[in-house]
């Protein structure tokens, strides 16, 4: 699907009408449908398509939409249009939600006037990101009202329902998805698009929005009652239903819901599932009832036992004493995603019946081709200027200093043979960090960012850097764009989320103003003078930033067929090459493979940067010629 097609499905008015579409997609309809304002966000997987999509829309539809330097900044974007009556929508990982959590918590104190909805993305099995905490336990944190879709057609009406309960309660609301919401691709039916009110308005109610502690403490027990009224919708929702009829009971949510009705259907298990949508405040009353009507009850759900906490401390409140089975039986695990394999197996056992031998057979046939493959880890992509940066570090520095590094496709440089990363907490992380070992150890300390990571959270450790006069090195690999996460903008770019060209920030010049001392931007395709630099920088007494200023190489590749500029690549002169193995073992462009005692380039993969050849020690690599390469 194009990125036009995308943007007139989501903006057309087709009510009826189905197409295919990703979870993501569903919530930018849904947004849509509602008369959506303004839309925020920083890309993040399993988020990203959300604000990909809306950056499409906005150019032929009736909102404002923003790419912000990071989660906080888009939280506070949209609560502000929210608190003005607009409808707004923040859409974001779930680690985002760590960073934007100081605006969160505070928001849900004051309130909003507009309809606002908080995507929490989250991302069990770690499939793309540093942990797979469970965000449910943010609505419970913040006293804020959740919903959780099972599937793309129920992301995209919570979101139009979403906005109707905001209101109602001029509370935020967390819409959660997991991966498998996100990305799964499904029929989804259309509904009316409501026109934007268009009408904002702020009025002036400091006593309400500015959270001095006299405030914050009257409007907590305003936040408390909200709840309760929250609670009783709950008990009423559509989105908390009870599917079958049995003695036994099962209870779940998300897209663990899809699994326990294939599973049970599979095992011939006759049971009543309640699926929980609205995830908090949970249905007590509901959940009691459910609990006491059965002969036993198995809770199902990813990551945390969140549910399964909830129900027997209900259960207990109310004397009731059904068997409540799930993860502190062991039954499912805290770990990773479920799976209809691991469902199946978990309330096989919590039920103790046999798991049918044709579905044993089908998963191990399932598993079969899983364990016969190689592993494939992911690379950084052929002629990326990245694997030419840590080549250099690493060449410069001889290896011997640490290597703190950040969230990015440049993480990857932690594999062989670059292996350049020592530790990593979050985004933003490596200048803090850097800042940390310099204090303690008296060694090199060699920080790596990117570009996008730099504006969303690295800038403050770089302050903290030289107002405490830290000696950090620090590499900006600077690709002019969020690569990681499929190419949006940021304040480097100069690019905005309504597709607007502007001045973009300079990264030299913020380190400038924040008075580094030791300031130099290379080209990583140039070896050479890029190792000259990051040994002067290196060997400089003080805090030193090197911007390593080169674009994406799949950006480039596409810029090179639109321009239609040739793209020239490299071979290897087996005549010449003297298997000194320095291509694979020391760069490992991925692009260069081994054959027999010689290195050999794969001319579909090789983007031409020419780095391999600058640092060939025996000249054996160079450019293709136009009638060898036909």
């Amino acid at each position: 699907m194009s990125s036009m097609d995308i943007a007139e499905i989501l903006t057309k008015e087709a009510p009826g009408k189905r197409y295919l579409l990703l979870g993501n997609e569903a919530i930018a309809r849904g947004a849509i449908e509602a008369g959506l304002e303004l839309a925020s966000t920083y890309p993040g997987t399993p988020a990203s398509e959300i604000g990909d999509s809306l950056f499409q829309a906005a150019k032929v539809g009736k909102f404002y939409f923003e790419y912000c330097t990071n989660e906080k900044v888009a939280m506070e974007v949209a609560g502000a249009a929210a608190i003005a009556n607009a409808r707004s929508l923040v859409a974001m990982k779930h680690v985002g939600l760590n960073v934007a959590s100081d605006a969160f918590m505070t928001l849900n104190y004051i309130g909003v006037r507009g309809g606002m909805i908080i995507v929490t993305a989250d991302d069990p099995g770690c499939w793309s990101s540093q942990n797979e905490q469970d965000n449910r336990i943010f609505a419970l944190l913040g006293d804020t009202i959740m919903l959780e879709p099972a599937d793309p057609q129920e992301a995209k009406d919570m979101t139009v329902a979403a906005f109707e309960l905001s209101e109602k309660l001029e509370q935020p609301i967390l819409l959660r998805v997991t991966t498998r919401v996100s990305h799964t691709r499904a029929d989804v039916e259309l509904g009316p698009i409501r026109p934007p009110r268009n009408n904002p308005n702020f009025e002036r109610d400091p006593f309400r929005f500015v959270t001095i502690p006299a405030v914050a403490r009257k409007r907590h027990p305003i936040l408390v009652e909200k709840i309760k009224q929250a609670t009783a919708i709950s008990e009423k929702s559509e989105w908390n239903q009870i599917h079958g009829k049995g003695k036994i009971g099962i209870i779940t949510s998300g897209v663990s819901f899809n699994y326990v009705i294939e599973v049970i259907r599979a095992l011939k298990v006759k049971a009543a599932v309640l699926k929980i949508g609205m995830s908090y405040p949970l249905p007590k009353k509901k959940i009691q009832k459910f609990i006491a009507q059965k002969e036993k009850v198995v809770i199902v759900e990813e990551l945390k036992p969140y549910l399964e906490y909830h129900a027997r401390a209900y259960a207990q409140e109310a004397g009731i004493v059904t068997p409540i089975l799930g993860k502190s039986q062991e039954f499912f695990s805290e770990i990773g995603e479920l799976t209809p394999h691991k469902v199946t197996e978990g309330i096989a056992r919590a039920l103790d019946r046999e798991i049918p031998v044709h579905l044993t057979e089908i998963n191990e046939k399932l598993s079969e081709p899983m364990s016969e493959l190689p592993p494939r880890p992911p690379i950084l992509c052929s002629g990326c200027p990245h694997r030419a940066t840590f080549y250099e570090v690493a060449t410069a520095t001889g290896r011997k200093g640490i290597y703190p590094t950040d969230i990015g496709c440049y993480t990857l440089a932690i594999q062989p043979p670059l292996e350049l990363a020592d530790l990593l907490l979050c985004m933003g992380s490596s200048i803090g960090t850097a800042c940390g070992l310099t204090a303690i150890l008296d060694k090199p300390i060699i920080g790596a960012i990117g570009d996008s990571t730099f504006f969303h959270s690295g800038i403050t450790g770089l302050v903290n850097a030289v107002y405490n006069k830290h000696p950090v090195k620090i590499i900006v690999v600077d690709n002019e764009t969020t690569a990681m996460t499929g190419h949006q903008p940021h304040p480097g770019t100069g690019i905005t989320g309504m597709g607007v060209e502007g001045k973009p920030i300079s990264i030299e010049e913020v380190a400038r103003g924040i008075g580094v001392p030791f300031i130099k931007t290379i080209d990583p395709l140039q070896v050479k003078e890029s190792i000259r630099t990051i040994r002067e920088a290196v060997a400089f007494d003080g805090p030193a930033v090197v911007i390593s200023k080169s674009p994406c190489a799949l950006i480039e590749r596409a810029r090179k067929r639109r321009e239609k500029e040739p793209l020239v690549p490299y071979q290897v002169d087996p005549e010449v090459c003297q298997g000194c193995r320095v291509c694979t073992d020391k760069l490992g462009c991925a692009a260069t493979i081994w054959e027999g005692e010689h290195a050999s380039i794969d001319l579909a993969l090789c983007s031409g940067c020419g780095v391999c050849a600058q640092i060939c020690p025996y000249k054996a690599i160079r450019e293709v010629e136009p009638n060898e390469s036909a």
